[in-house]
């Protein structure tokens, strides 16, 4: 049997050497010598070693479970103050398990070490699904919520591109994992580490095959519930030296550039003819949004002597206001950012040269990148950016390209301080300098930093690549702590072969109103009837008059506590099974609750009114309805959203 209780803070004495090679279940009996029953009970995993013959095996940790495969007999290896032990299969493996510091009372965490003992032994460990739901980790191009649902390979734990490879993980991930039973597990940062996902099994950690003996680090930590558990592990991801971006970007909408490119001459006429039309259909506050093509031309045209210029080409900056510029540069020699030499530049190991640049690609071109671990590269940048962002006027300053590894692509092994999302996290914290006026595409352990973060491009259509995929990803962001986003255009911006889609669009429109920012790639009066556009209108008010504000109180809970400020319901609900699985519906904060429509052709749906003993009060008819209860066939027709305010 498994004992239920124990002395806080000491692993009981045990018996190791007797009777383990009896039990049927092995891990049964250790563990419960442990006296985590409780705990395992929550967390049901499967550890699984591979070996010649009879060393392969599986081991379910499940109480009341029996083993798929018995492993060969384990030999303990220390005990220490009764806080910690060690235990070894013969020459495969060892598995360090010690009590760590509470984070907080009611929460107890454990630290678990597997090293392996030979080259061959690779170590993997992997949660159930069963019965639990998972958030957190990494983002997936098929958003879901919990990540559940979601089916990916085991692949190397780094932010990535979409773009460049669809299958792999997207732009902002953390190295931990929330169980809905108030489970957490987070991975050391300089662990190399695998994560696979199958759908509704379960998730793996693992170390890369073919290096000599990595370990596998992470603590394991349970709290009385989820909110417990996420407050008390997860709100500390980033420490407690958070600072907030330029809030002024909240109220503004933003409206992409899609107009001739040429040259600095046309890009301007171009701008100001999207600023005219703005105006005259009465939309004329927002930032408009200069691509990376665009960008560059206009920076070239700022190189160019002023000796040398036409008339028509003489740089200036931007002055339309109440319009403001945003421009987009990337950490790669382009025509934006064109390196004065090659030391600039990490040099590939493989290369018999070593002053060639470590290359990749970027837009389908082959290009090299910034060397973020040089202080003269980055100084370099980080002043290049500041001189255009100040010759061509622009507000904001949006930096594509810092997700990835590019060591990981080319098999180059990268510098220690590169390993992983080192590159993203060290190239963050230097774009934080330039001021809290910057938006970058990728974050990994940055989610402190003063920077919007820009999501990744979504489909036009109802999926989870396109409208259905949103919420989850909203979710996701703000759990990790990346509450300060900017989701994709209304409507997306990944265009499908269909013809536009007016009720998507509207749809989208309607849930981007209650998000950090909206932003337009296709103008209204593009796209749809004379009604859509007044419709924007109307939500770009109700966004500027009631969602900023909320925003900006939450943003105060977020710097002190860490909370996300884009809540799942199961916040108000962390014991109801029910609120676990809901993907369709978000808190802001723990007072609004947005439950918009993501089927194609619905007008109707089931709302969940989360947190029992509150009352919710729908704010197009002022009816009051009850917490913890669902809201069945509730009516949304093309024009509504229903929000509720508790």
């Amino acid at each position: 049997t498994m004992p239920l209780a124990r002395p806080t803070r000491q692993i009981p004495d045990a018996a190791w050497t007797t009777g383990i090679r009896e039990m049927t279940e092995p891990w049964k009996g250790a563990l419960g010598c442990l006296g985590v029953a409780v705990f395992f009970a929550m967390t049901i995993g499967i550890i699984s070693w591979p070996g010649p013959g009879a060393a392969a095996g599986v081991a379910v940790i499940a109480v009341g479970g029996v083993p798929a495969a018995e492993p060969p007999p384990p030999r303990d290896r220390c005990w220490h103050d009764g806080g910690q032990f060690c235990y070894a299969w013969e020459e495969d493996a060892e598995l360090r398990l010690s009590l760590e510091p509470s984070p907080a009372p009611g929460t107890e965490c454990y630290g678990v070490h597997w090293t392996p003992l030979r080259p061959d032994v690779t170590v993997k460990d992997c949660f159930s699904m069963a019965n639990i739901s998972w958030y957190g980790g990494g983002s997936v191009r098929t958003q879901r919520w919990p990540l559940n649902g979601a089916e990916s390979h085991a692949q190397p734990f780094v932010s990535g591109d979409f773009s460049k490879n669809p299958a792999g993980y997207g732009p902002v991930l953390e190295r931990y994992f929330l169980g809905s039973t108030g489970v957490t597990v987070t991975v050391a940062p300089d662990v190399p580490l695998f994560l696979s996902l199958e759908s509704s099994r379960h998730f793996c950690l693992e170390t890369p095959a073919g290096r000599a003996a990595e370990p596998l680090r992470y603590l394991l930590c349970l709290s009385p519930d989820v909110v417990a558990a996420h407050q008390h592990v997860g709100s500390r991801l980033a420490g407690r030296a958070r600072a907030l971006p330029d809030t002024a970007l909240l109220g503004s909408p933003i409206w992409h550039y899609h107009g001739p490119e040429g040259s600095a001459a046309k890009i301007k006429r171009g701008l100001r003819a999207l600023a005219k039309r703005l105006k005259r259909h009465h939309l004329e506050e927002g930032v408009l949004a200069l691509g990376e093509r665009g960008t560059a031309v206009l920076a070239a045209a700022d190189d160019v002597p002023a000796q040398r210029r036409k008339r028509h080409e003489v740089a200036h900056a931007w002055d339309a206001a109440p319009l403001q510029l945003s421009i987009t540069l990337s950490p790669v020699p382009r025509a934006v950012v064109a390196a004065p030499s090659q030391e600039g530049f990490q040099a590939s190991n493989f290369h018999p040269v070593p002053q060639v640049p470590l290359l990749t690609t970027w837009k389908g071109q082959l290009c090299a990148r910034l060397n973020v671990t040089s202080e003269a590269a980055l100084s370099w940048f980080l002043a290049r950016a500041r001189h255009l962002r100040q010759a061509l006027g622009a507000a904001y300053v949006v930096f594509e390209g810092a997700e990835g590894n590019a060591f990981l692509e080319q098999a180059v092994p990268p510098p220690a301080e590169l390993a992983g999302d080192g590159y993203t996290e060290a190239l963050a914290a230097a774009l934080a300098t330039l001021g809290n006026a910057t938006i970058i595409s990728a974050g990994a352990r940055s989610s402190h930093l003063p920077l919007f973060v820009q999501m990744s491009p979504l489909h036009s259509d109802w999926s989870y690549s396109g409208l259905k995929g949103l919420i989850p990803s909203v979710l996701h962001y703000s759990l990790l702590g990346y509450n300060f986003f900017i989701p994709d255009a209304v409507g997306g911006s990944l265009a499908s072969d269909a013809p536009a889609d007016p009720e998507l669009y509207v749809r989208w429109l309607q849930i981007v109103t209650f998000l950090p920012v909206m932003a337009f790639s296709t103008p209204p009066w593009l796209c749809c009837d004379a009604w859509v556009l007044n419709l924007t209108r109307q939500c770009i008010k109700k966004h500027q008059d009631f969602v900023v504000p909320l925003l900006v109180k939450y943003s105060e809970e977020w710097l002190s506590l860490g909370h996300p400020i884009f809540r799942p319901v199961w916040w108000l609900s962390p014991t109801d099974p029910t609120a676990f699985t809901i993907e369709d519906e978000f808190l802001i904060g723990d007072e609004v609750l947005v439950a918009p429509i993501t089927e194609k052709g619905q007008t109707r749906r089931d709302i969940y009114l989360p947190g029992a003993g509150h009352l919710w009060m729908d704010t197009s008819t002022a009816r009051v309805f009850d917490g913890g209860t669902v809201l069945g066939n509730f009516s949304a027709s093309l024009a509504e959203v229903p929000v509720f305010v508790k």
